[in-house]
């Protein structure tokens, strides 16, 4: 029995930026129509400019439906002149924005299974007026459907997820609590079995230096995490630690976890960048569709010079192809 084809929409990412590039030379491939049907969000010279950023050219249409990318426009207001490149401006993040809006309103009407975004700046998005603090808590601002984010951050041969993430150090252990440990390991075991894992092994990081040392570090350990990794068991979860976060990586390296639930933003993603940059993918979990986007910036420095590594990219339009899929079975759709 084959998997559904899911419907994946594209955005471009920030205009000043490698994102057009790296979405022209992946629908460039036709294995990519094959796997999914393309909405591609954006407007015609958006498209246009991509493909001459990239040095390819594929087919394309208006219409829905008929095996080739479907341009459906984002509603932005395209600057007279056209974007700046190799910069961040008010203009580049707000025509970002507009094409991610489109792209959460179409999922929100059943349209769209998945989303993948080309890198985005967020100096670009916070000129743009974007008060939170990172996309993805504006995709919940936009969604308003009751779903909240996390960010997971995905290497083909690892799954990272986090009890905390963009916040100071300071407030760290103030947001760490039992429940939300447990949903975040749940979370993490639904991606890695979207994945094709069964029965995902999870480690869990702990807090603190030597994961305490029994309470001489600090009681995070005792009080919160161990008693929420044993509720995880109790729910089916194959969990276990919390182990301490400068030999966790170490245990996962060497193939004893396929995830690792991390307590805070850097715990996991130093490892996950140091094993895979190149290769890494960002995911919102915990949405009410899955938003998927390379690990990487926008990386201006290599703007227009076709030398844009597409790893990342291509592995994150896989990840969107797998975890749409999935959801479209789920919902029993054709």
């Amino acid at each position: 029995m084959t998997a559904p084809r899911p419907r994946i929409a594209l955005t471009f990412g920030d205009p000043a930026g490698v994102g057009p590039e790296l979405v022209a030379r992946q629908l460039a491939d036709p294995a990519t129509t094959d796997a999914a049907e393309i909405l591609l969000i954006g407007d015609e010279q958006e498209l246009v400019d991509a493909m001459a950023d990239a040095g390819v050219e594929f087919a394309w249409t208006r219409e829905a439906g008929t095996g080739v990318p479907q341009l459906i426009d984002n509603d932005g207001e395209r600057p007279e002149g056209g974007f700046v490149r190799r910069e961040a401006t008010r203009e580049g993040g707000l025509w970002a924005m507009a094409s991610l809006r489109r792209a959460l309103e179409l999922s929100k009407a059943g349209e769209v299974d998945a989303i993948v975004f080309a890198p985005l700046n967020k100096s670009s998005l916070h000129l743009a007026g974007m008060a939170e603090n990172d996309e993805m808590s504006w995709f919940e601002t936009v969604l308003a459907d009751g779903t909240s984010a996390t960010e997971l951050n995905i290497l083909p041969e690892l799954v990272t997820a986090r009890v905390t993430s963009h916040c100071s150090i300071a407030e760290v252990a103030s947001l760490i609590h039992h429940d939300l440990v447990v949903e975040r390991g749940e979370l993490l075991k639904g991606v890695l079995q979207a994945r094709g894992i069964e029965q995902p092994r999870i480690g869990v990081c702990a807090l603190n230096p030597h994961a305490g040392e029994s309470g001489k570090f600090g009681r995070e350990e005792i009080d919160i995490i161990a008693p929420a990794i044993a509720e995880l068991q109790r729910r089916g979860v194959d969990a276990s630690g919390p182990f301490p976060s400068d030999t966790i990586f170490l245990k996962a390296r060497d193939g004893q976890f396929d995830g690792v639930l991390t307590m805070y933003h850097d715990q996991g993603q130093i490892a996950v960048k140091l094993i895979g940059f190149d290769r890494g993918v960002t995911m919102a979990g915990g949405l009410s569709v899955a938003v998927c986007t390379p690990a990487h910036g926008t990386a201006f420095d290599v703007v227009g010079e076709r030398v844009a590594n597409t790893g990342a990219y291509e592995h994150a339009f896989a990840t969107a192809v797998g975890v749409g899929a999935q959801a479209r079975a789920a919902r029993g759709d054709d």
